[in-house]
């Protein structure tokens, strides 16, 4: 607190701060995705006195009048430090120096009573910073500052970083870098750079990224955010970049991460145990699985313009090689990759201060990377000699450009206008070398004995050819409003994102066909009872594997909110709002096959200032968010796909793979009739459903309850902080292949009544109402409970440190989104809702649970010259399942072992919950980093080591939980793991940075 706030009466900073609650909250986190945020206090009222904000780096100057309760507010400023100057008709007699403002948050400024007093002469300066509890929000976030992310140990990472914060846990390794926030799937979070949405169109998995030297602060925010924003169910990502100032200033950085320097990774294994013939072999060598990496950075910034016009720009160039080596298919052979990636990136950012009442700016991001992947012929193992023979390889060029246009306006005093447009353009190419699209790719899925043959075709090593086509589009504009009412501040705004994405995929060779061997348990097992396919009378068959399907597809979403913050005494603020969302899905040939209006999501929060002093805040939150469906679901559900398999046996394999003398298997068997042709599990021949007919009438949203309540408390140098966090999800959207669908599968709301529209045949439709009872689904349910502790230290004394545990629960009968039991990537599109078998047994703890996560994390800096910091995570293990067949031989459905029943014998029936199995182990991981910034180079040179996984734990991430083929027959890989935590690594820097 500055000197001349000492002074100040009790119930002057009681006023002070409940008008600062209320100003500055303007709905909550009205700023949570953006790069501004709020100035605001109290002081005595008095004629012709003004408040003067200067930011320190680009001279923008506002002057806002101090009203006659002596309050006053300035929304809208951007980030940065501020010096605040209180005048009384036109003399300066008081000031606080280096205020802090950070994005989406509010910094109280208030002056002594006995300021008024003061003369020209007697001017105090006082420097200041941010309050360490922030009394003006009830959202909840970690805000990591750049200096943060340069002094301890983190990854270049923007979701690596954002596991940091409480109630955030990296989601299974199949989808990539992602990660799970508040128990939800991996693809129900939003990513924002300066305030503008960049998550994937596609998928919803993951977001464009940018050089991670261009991040100002990176917030992560787990709840409680206001009516403003929506269109998520999880995590919120949010980007603030750096900006120019008045002062040129420039540097260059190298990042060096050596393959020398990396610790051999786990080498995979079948386990041990029954799972003949490859009980306790090699399934994966790791162990010389690496790569170096070598980042070079460099950045300008400064003024264009003296006071009006400024620039930052900055790029990375990164530079990776590598190698792979693959899964082993036979006893001593083994596949070799070299991978080479080039990922440029840059960004630019131009800030115009056109008047200091009109803003401008723009920012500009490139993201791309490009991969270069060649296969090689098998190597010996354990020798790991030969495969010099190069037999394919890959091209990708994936990522592209995003540009972000804001403009401020300072109507009046109390009235403040921003608005927003940004669009982003994507390519994903991917060319196969050396691609003959004539030949067929073959591939051996049998358990074979160390004497048999695996089959492939040395001609066609692709099983999918990639296409240079696919690519994203955004692009989307904002409006928001911001009006000071007396102990009112009432915001009101509209919002509109359209997605696109174009998508194609196609097994190689002619017509999309793949030729795949499989081999039953016994020789009478049906492949596809039921659906005109009989058994054949050997245990070998072939089955032709036809997949194609793709198109350009669009989802619009809009929204319109109004929010009020209303102080209702001087301790208590009352923030209200309500958000109408809008979702509107499109197939390929731009029709809409799902279209959601008047979603309603009410949002309602308090914050109470318990002895008026900031040193104790109480706060609540309660809300409802909505989530759309991302463009992934018309891939299957509208757009007109082909997956059928026609079934074979043989009596040979020629050097090809290809079979000799492949005779249908017909209803009775092999050459018996009548053939039934192709078959496709979902009903999927190629032709595009109609679109009244892809998902069921009046389809809801997802979308999920919040409830929060938390307390912060100021212990001296410290902040000790508990929250309870209550998340339940009401509605999903799924596909379900209910029988009197006829074969086709729908988008649906699980867990309740729903109707579906039925093609007669004669151009006329019917329609069929499922309830729940008629489905034999159970109610739709998924909870999170979590109980957040953290204790923080500031930086302060030369150090800074964090602490925070988080105590949860996630439970239910459903992911979300997401199929994470079998690392299914059709986004909500899971099989778990095809057939209430599947969803027998499935209620319990959920793979994103969690219940104990310990992170810690901090530096100091011992010396001018010589500067330390950790991070320490402890995070208890996923719940484990083992899937098996359903136990009635009769039932007709082929989804192999995908249930919650593992019987070991041919009648019985072992009932196998999810989570039932016990829980993989603890992951416990140390970093360590040391900067030396040695005074001969004015401390503007930091050399600095960082070591990430410093004791080299690597801990089993997730397993293959399907442990039957088939039925009582086990696979050799159940339990297997499918990936371990990273090993040891070793990033050496060097940075410097000058004045100009």
């Amino acid at each position: 607190m500055s000197s001349c706030n000492i002074k100040r009466g009790y119930r002057l900073r009681q006023s002070a701060l409940a008008i600062g609650l209320a100003l500055s909250l303007s709905g909550g986190a009205v700023f949570a995705q953006s790069s501004s945020g709020t100035i605001f206090g109290q002081t005595a009222a008095g004629q012709g006195t003004i408040v003067v904000l200067q930011n320190r780096d680009t001279g923008l100057t506002r002057q806002i009048p101090v009203d006659s309760s002596g309050r006053y507010r300035a929304a809208a400023m951007p980030v940065g430090r501020y010096k605040v100057l209180l005048q009384r008709d036109g003399k300066t007699i008081s000031a606080q120096d280096n205020i802090v403002l950070q994005a989406g948050q509010g910094a109280e400024v208030s002056f002594a009573a006995e300021a008024g007093a003061k003369t020209l002469e007697g001017v105090s300066v006082s420097a200041s910073s941010l309050p360490a509890i922030d009394m003006s929000s009830v959202d909840t976030r970690t805000v990591l500052t750049s200096e943060q992310l340069a002094a301890m140990p983190i990854p270049r990472d923007i979701t690596q970083a954002a596991l940091l914060a409480p109630g955030a846990v990296g989601s299974d390794s199949r989808y990539g870098n992602t990660a799970s926030f508040g128990g939800a799937a991996a693809s129900e979070n939003q990513y924002y750079i300066n305030g503008y949405p960049v998550t994937n169109p596609l998928t919803s998995l993951g977001s464009t990224t940018l050089p991670f030297n261009a991040i100002d602060e990176e917030q992560v925010l787990t709840g409680g955010y206001g009516a403003e924003y929506g269109r998520s169910t999880g995590g919120v990502i949010n980007i603030v970049t750096k900006r120019g100032g008045n002062a040129w200033k420039a540097g260059l950085a190298v990042y060096w991460t050596p393959e020398g320097l990396r610790s051999d990774p786990r080498n995979i294994y079948y386990v041990p145990g029954t799972q003949a013939p490859r009980s306790g072999q090699l399934y994966q060598y790791r162990q010389r699985n690496k790569s170096t990496s070598t980042t070079t950075s460099a950045y300008i910034s400064g003024p264009l313009i003296q006071d009006k016009l400024f620039i930052y720009a900055t790029g990375d160039l990164q530079k990776q090689q590598g190698q792979t080596y693959q899964n082993i298919d036979t006893a001593t052979r083994i596949g070799r990759t070299e991978s080479s990636y080039t990922i440029p990136r840059w960004l630019t950012k131009l800030d115009w201060n056109i008047t200091d009442s009109n803003l401008l700016e723009f920012t500009a991001i490139s993201d791309k990377t490009e991969q270069d992947v060649t296969n090689f012929s098998p190597v010996a193992y354990p020798a790991l000699t030969g495969g010099t023979r190069k037999t394919g390889g890959f091209r990708y060029k994936d990522g592209g450009e995003v540009y972000i246009a804001k403009y401020t306006g300072y109507l009046t005093d109390t009235l403040t206008l921003t608005a927003q447009y940004g669009q982003q353009d994507q390519v994903h190419y991917s060319a196969p070398l050396n691609y003959n699209p004539n030949a067929i790719f073959v591939s051996d899925l049998r358990s074979v004995g160390p004497t048999e043959r695996k089959y492939s075709n040395p001609n066609q090593p692709y099983a999918t050819p990639g296409t240079p086509k696919n690519k994203d589009s955004t692009n989307g504009w904002r409006l928001d409003l911001d009006w000071r009412l007396g102990d009112h501040t009432v915001t009101f705004g509209a919002d509109r994102q359209d997605l696109q994405s174009t998508a194609v995929t196609t097994n190689s060779g002619p017509n999309g066909a793949a030729y795949i061997y499989r081999r039953t348990a016994t020789p009478n097992d049906p492949i596809d009872a039921g659906r005109g396919v009989g058994a054949p009378l050997q245990q070998d068959y072939l089955d032709i594997n036809v997949f194609t399907n793709g198109g350009t597809f669009k989802v619009q979403q809009s929204a319109q909110y109004v929010q009020d913050a209303w102080q209702v005494n001087d301790r208590w603020l009352l923030k209200a709002g309500l958000r109408n969302e809008q979702f509107t899905n499109f197939n390929a040939d731009g029709v809409a096959y799902v279209r959601q209006r008047h979603q309603l999501a009410p949002r309602l929060g308090v914050s109470w200032d318990v002895f008026g002093d900031s040193s104790l805040k109480i706060f609540a939150d309660a809300g409802r968010y909505y989530l759309s469906m991302p463009n992934n679901v018309a891939l299957r559900a509208a757009a007109g796909s082909l997956f059928t398999d026609q079934y074979f046996v043989y009596s040979g394999v020629d050097a090809n793979g290809l079979p000799i003398n492949p005779v249908p298997i017909g209803r009775d068997g092999p050459g018996l009739g009548p053939l039934p042709g192709p078959v496709s599990a979902n009903n999927e021949f190629g032709q595009a459903p109609d679109p009244r007919t892809v998902a069921a009438k009046g389809l809801k949203s997802h979308y999920q309850d919040e409830y929060i309540l938390g307390a912060e408390k100021q212990l001296s140098a410290y902040v000790l902080g508990a929250k309870l966090t209550y998340r339940k999800l009401r509605s999903a959207i799924d596909d379900t292949c209910y029988q009197p669908l006829g074969g086709n599968c729908r988008l649906f709301n699980p867990g309740r009544s729903n109707t579906f529209l039925i093609d007669n045949g004669n151009g006329t439709f019917s329609e069929l109402t499922v309830t729940q009872a008629q489905s034999g689904m159970p109610p739709l349910k998924r909870g999170y409970y979590g109980l957040d502790l953290f204790l923080e230290h500031p930086f302060k004394d030369n150090w800074y440190g964090k602490v925070a545990y988080t105590f949860s629960r996630n439970y239910g009968n459903t992911e979300g989104q997401l199929l994470s039991d079998v690392g299914q990537l059709d986004v909500s599109q899971t099989q778990a809702w095809d057939f209430p078998e599947l969803m027998v047994g499935s209620n319990g703890p959920l793979p994103n649970d969690r219940t104990h996560a310990l992170k810690a994390y901090g530096f100091y800096q011992f010396t001018p010259e010589w500067r330390f910091g950790s991070t320490f995570t402890a995070v208890s293990g996923r719940p484990k399942n083992c899937l098996g067949y359903w136990p009635d031989r009769t039932y007709q459905f082929s989804y192999g072992s995908s249930y919650f029943d593992c019987g070991t014998d041919a009648t019985g029936y072992k009932p196998t919950p999810r989570g039932s199995q016990g829980r993989l182990p603890w992951t416990y991981t140390f970093d360590l980093s040391v900067a030396y910034i040695p005074a001969f180079a004015d401390h503007k040179l930091v050399l600095q080591m960082d070591v990430f996984n410093l004791f080299n734990r690597q801990t089993t991430q997730n397993i293959i939980e399907q442990y039957y083929r088939p039925r009582n027959s086990l696979r050799a890989d159940g339990g297997r793991p499918i990936s371990y935590s990273d090993a040891r690594s070793v990033r050496i820097s060097a940075r410097y940075d000058f004045s100009l």
